[in-house]
């Protein structure tokens, strides 16, 4: 296709200039562009590939990486003797360093008490002591509990010796599905041990004063508050709890 050539005359000299004659210079501008743009691509690759090389060189040196081997046979690998006393009775199990105290309870050996909720923290099913003090067990890993005593549910009653707390959360009707009542009956339990000590919640009026505190509604909601029930019976939870802390 033939291309028209436009003509005009220069204003300063009169001499006619030809649009073909000033496509160098714009030809030459695109090129600068061009270079530009090419120079850019080439340095962001290079950069690139630079950070994925270190990357996965980086890899590459740890074992859970290396060819053949998969994240999980390299954790088994590491698994070592973890001894556990649970309600008085000491197990020894093959444990790696990231299993938790809730799935080693009810999936190596047999605590089915202990819930899981949330796995997170935040419901407190899977609630147990530890040396008397209460623990979420999906956030414990079992190795951090070695020499220590644990306690589940089933180390605190029995069904025919119930604990003063199971059975006011009974004639209380202290539970409706009952999945979350194992850790709020652990949670109470280590309640009425911090209360009967002297600890403060965030509610406790008279921080100054020596001796037990007294287990008010607002100091047992304050004190469960770590503990949700999904059926909504609270207040059979804190009739349940004030009644254990009465009778104790």
């Amino acid at each position: 296709m033939a291309r028209e050539t436009c003509r005009f005359t220069d204003a300063h000299d009169g001499n006619e200039v030809t649009a073909l004659d000033a496509a160098p210079a714009a030809s030459t501008t695109m090129s600068e562009h061009g270079q530009a743009r090419r120079r850019f691509l080439v340095g962001s690759g290079a950069l690139t590939g630079t950070l994925a090389t270190a990357r996965y060189a980086g890899a590459a040196d740890r074992p859970a990486q290396r060819e053949g081997v998969s994240p999980e046979a390299s954790a088994a690998a590491q698994a070592r003797p973890v001894r556990l006393d649970v309600n008085g009775r000491i197990h020894t199990v093959m444990l790696e360093p990231r299993v938790t105290l809730l799935d080693t309870l009810r999936e190596r050996l047999g605590y089915t008490g202990t819930k899981k909720g949330c796995d997170r923290g935040q419901c407190g099913a899977c609630t147990v002591l530890v040396n008397g003090r209460r623990v979420n067990s999906c956030l414990t890993l079992a190795m951090s509990v070695e020499g220590d005593r644990v306690t589940t549910i089933e180390g605190v009653g029995q069904a025919a010796a119930l604990h003063p707390v199971q059975q006011a959360f009974v004639t209380h009707d202290g539970f409706q599905c009952g999945y979350c009542t194992p850790g709020q009956v652990c949670s109470a339990v280590a309640l009425l041990e911090e209360a009967r000590k002297g600890d403060a919640s965030f509610v406790t009026r008279d921080l100054a004063a020596a001796g037990p505190v007294t287990l008010t509604d607002d100091e047992v909601r304050e004190r469960m508050s770590g503990n949700l029930c999904r059926c909504g019976a609270y207040a059979g939870i804190v009739a349940a709890v004030r009644r254990a802390a009465a009778q104790a």
